[in-house]
């Protein structure tokens, strides 16, 4: 089966350059690779097409990654459309992989793997956060209800005939997860491949965490969810997750009660040992990746994903009820503009 590699690109750097070797290093060589260019100003086009991929452009600037990847597919010829960023790399035997897998399973039409167990960046975010995806995915369940345009492979007639990933996402956002849910509503079968794992080269910080996290994902994500009332216990959202976050507030609130009432700061401990227990499969994996201190690190990080979590739902199922635009959606920019123009919100 031929493949076609789409990745969106805008501004890429040193590390696009990373992405694109790894796929120069490919055994087979892909089919074609195309390139997104989401209007970069550092000579991204330039570099992709030094290393032989075909680029295309956004019709504007800042369109977004669901745009340009809907565009490549337009012009892919191959049977498979293998998505990923501009900031992974693929293994030498990825596309191999691929093709062995879907040649095997001909009623497959999509899978996603993972991040690897070993983050490029050495700084505590990037670990904890591609350390955190790496083990969240390796425990979901093969037969899988989303998509992840991380590392996502599709056929390419069900993608066009499903209409591709949604345009209003002017972010990298979930528009991956909404097309997951829309194929398996057509009843498609996807799989989380847990031995396809692309390395991740991004640099995390706690800023564009918390951006990714709330605005990019934690909201619409509760949207979608309030929308399609698919509240699957898989992924990011197995039951004890949930319990996890509900834990988590009650801490707070005993903290917060206890200055009127010392007595409840009895439930604290309660709820943090409820949270450790929890998640205890995941601390041990912590640990055995990266030691005790890293370990306790990524225990007090984790305990702040379930706080900005708990925020992340309620911000999420006001606009809904509200129907307010998203921030990462372009009815949001059409929306903010309108606004500053004093012509009040559409």
């Amino acid at each position: 089966m031929k493949i076609s590699i789409i990745i969106p690109a805008r501004n890429g750097g040193e590390i696009f350059k990373r992405c694109l070797r790894a796929i120069a290093d490919s055994r087979p060589k892909p089919f074609e690779v195309i390139v997104a260019d989401d209007g970069s100003t550092d000579g991204t086009a330039h570099v992709a097409a030094a290393f032989g991929a075909r680029v295309i452009t956004t019709p504007a600037p800042g369109s977004g990654p669901a745009v340009g990847r809907n565009l490549a597919a337009q012009h892919a010829t191959g049977d498979l459309l293998f998505f990923f960023d501009s900031d992974v790399e693929i293994k030498p035997d990825t596309l191999l992989h691929i093709t062995q897998i879907f040649e095997n399973d001909p009623t497959l039409t999509a899978l996603f793997g993972s991040y690897d167990d070993a983050p490029s960046d050495p700084n505590f975010i990037s670990q904890y956060k591609n350390l955190f995806h790496h083990y969240v995915h390796q425990q979901g369940a093969e037969e899988a209800s989303t998509f992840w345009s991380g590392c996502g492979v599709i056929k390419r007639d069900v993608f066009l005939e499903c209409g591709g990933f949604s345009s209003r996402y002017t972010l990298p956002s979930i528009e991956d997860i909404e097309l997951g849910y829309a194929l398996k509503s057509r009843g498609h079968r996807i799989r989380l491949e847990k031995t396809l794992q692309v390395k991740h080269l991004k640099r995390w910080t706690l800023y564009s965490l918390l951006h990714s996290d709330i605005l990019a994902r934690g909201i619409p994500w509760t949207r979608l969810l309030l929308r399609s009332r698919e509240f699957i216990n898989d992924l990011n959202l197995q039951t004890h997750n949930r319990l996890s976050v509900a834990v988590t507030y009650l801490m707070l609130l005993c903290f917060a009660l206890s200055t009127l009432q010392p007595l409840a700061l009895v439930g604290v401990p309660f709820a943090a040992l409820s949270l450790l227990l929890m998640n205890r499969h995941l601390y041990e994996f912590f640990h055995r990746q990266r030691g005790l201190r890293f370990m306790l690190g990524a225990i007090a990080m984790h305990w702040f994903y379930y706080f900005y979590n708990g925020i992340s739902f309620g911000l999420g199922m006001m606009l809904h009820l509200w129907s307010l635009p998203s921030p990462e959606t372009s009815e949001f920019s059409e929306n903010s503009e309108v606004w500053r123009e004093g012509k009040g919100v559409r």
